[in-house]
């Protein structure tokens, strides 16, 4: 018989629980990778969303006036009648004091241009096109506004005094769209007797001081705005196929009071009628708020499109 050898006995290992672990530590990594993507796909969610609103609150909401727009504005308030007798693009008639003024109604000018808030930080842009109005006040007086866009106009009241053409005050209305709300400012300014725009008497060179005192609804308080106005010369611009004779006045302006800052403008007035055929404007100008101060800035320009109302 076979000797049967006695069987070794059986190691008994312990239950090594490391498998179940390393299955518990291999999902709870996985899970935590996944959390850290989850928390990384929300930020950069929050950060898309937080861009997605700034753009929608302060992006640019300004557009150009449309020119049948700025038409049916003025369609009560403008002598249509008196320039319908001239035909369109025709001086209109010749007040009482024979004193020449342009024809009342709408010219299109062109232009660009740049305003800044820096408190808020809010732009918005000026042009292309930007529809011009003139009106006529009594016999010696009339009125230009210039629609730089749907969220800002600017208006100049000139009158004859002596044979002087001067400015004596205007209106500025703007408006700034931040998200669903819109805040908007007018200012209202008048000038001194001695604020001439076109001086009979002027030869290269010559120099007047011009006074402005205004208030607006952004600034407590009065803002007087006072400087030289110097004559440039006699030129020519091309407006469309023609070269208007102009003349070219230079305007420089320090503001002091409720706003402090400064201002230089060069305008071509149209040498026949008084007519702005060109401005080009640099300002700066700073208010304290409630927010603190804020510096508003402004660049551009415009220029008559073409001779004669629309």
């Amino acid at each position: 018989m076979t000797e049967q050898q006695p069987s070794e006995p059986t190691e008994q290992r312990p239950t090594d629980s490391g498998t179940d672990s390393g299955t518990d530590s291999g999902t709870a990594g996985r899970a935590g990778i996944s959390g850290r993507r989850a928390v990384g796909i929300l930020g950069i969610l929050v950060v898309v969303l937080v861009g997605v609103f700034a753009w929608m609150t302060l992006r640019d909401n300004a557009r150009p006036v449309d020119i049948e727009d700025a038409k049916n504005r003025i369609s009560t308030t403008v002598d249509l009648e008196a320039k319908g007798e001239q035909g369109e693009g025709e001086q209109g008639p010749t007040p009482s004091t024979e004193r020449v003024r342009p024809a009342p109604g709408i010219y299109r000018f062109t232009g660009e241009g740049t305003e800044s808030l820096s408190t808020p930080p809010l732009s918005q842009s000026q042009g292309p096109e930007m529809p011009a109005t003139v009106e006529h006040d009594g016999d010696d007086c009339w009125t230009f506004r210039i629609d730089y866009s749907t969220n800002h106009w600017q208006q100049w009241r000139y009158c004859w005094s002596g044979d002087d053409l001067v400015e004596t005050g205007g209106t500025t209305w703007q408006r700034w769209v931040i998200g669903p709300t819109s805040i908007a400012n007018t200012g209202v300014f008048e000038c001194t007797d001695e604020t001439v725009v076109i001086p009979a008497e002027r030869g290269d060179g010559a120099s007047w001081t011009g006074t402005c005192v205004g208030t607006n609804d952004a600034a407590e308080g009065e803002m007087t705005s006072t400087g030289p106005y110097r004559f440039a010369g006699e030129t020519t611009l091309a407006v469309g196929d023609t070269n208007l004779d102009v003349l070219h006045f230079v305007r420089e302006r320090t503001m002091s009071g409720a706003q402090t800052g400064t201002e230089r403008t060069d305008v071509w007035f149209d040498a026949e009628t008084g007519l702005p055929v060109r401005n080009e404007r640099n300002l700066e100008a700073e208010t304290d708020t409630v927010i603190g101060a804020s510096t508003y800035t402004e660049q551009g320009w415009f220029q008559l499109a073409e001779l004669g109302t629309l």
